[in-house]
């Protein structure tokens, strides 16, 4: 961990949401790092150790759950907090995210207002 804010991935391969939850987070007093697909959001992942990973479920290369997977079975990552994203919120894919180890699933549309709270709840940094 930095002197800064932790470090949070966020992973989405569509850039405006990347952009809003990036922007949200820094603004919250969090250090960012952006990925655009599940391979890029590994190697951020491996390289720079986030407390934090937002992950869409759906994008390219690897799915959010695959991430997940990869996190959980790497014993340096597998105590980074989870969140994903999905616009598919039956309670089915609900419950594979929440088995697949995430620590909480957020359906889009979502307000980032939201997603800060549940970032700061995840980490223990509520005021």
């Amino acid at each position: 961990m930095s002197d800064g804010g932790l470090l949070v991935l966020c992973a989405d391969d569509d850039e405006d949401i990347l952009t809003l939850v990036s922007l949200r987070l820094r603004r919250a007093g969090y250090d960012v790092a952006t990925a655009r697909d599940g391979d890029a959001a590994i190697e951020i992942a491996r390289t720079r150790s986030p407390a934090l990973a937002v992950l869409d479920v759906m994008m390219p290369r690897r799915t959010g759950y695959q991430v997940l997977e990869e996190l959980r079975g790497d014993e340096r990552l597998r105590d980074i907090k989870v969140i994903l994203l999905s616009a598919r919120v039956q309670e089915s894919d609900i419950a594979r995210g929440l088995e697949a180890g995430a620590d909480a699933y957020m359906a889009k549309p979502f307000k980032a207002k939201e997603l800060v709270a549940k970032v700061e709840e995840l980490l223990g940094a509520r005021a």
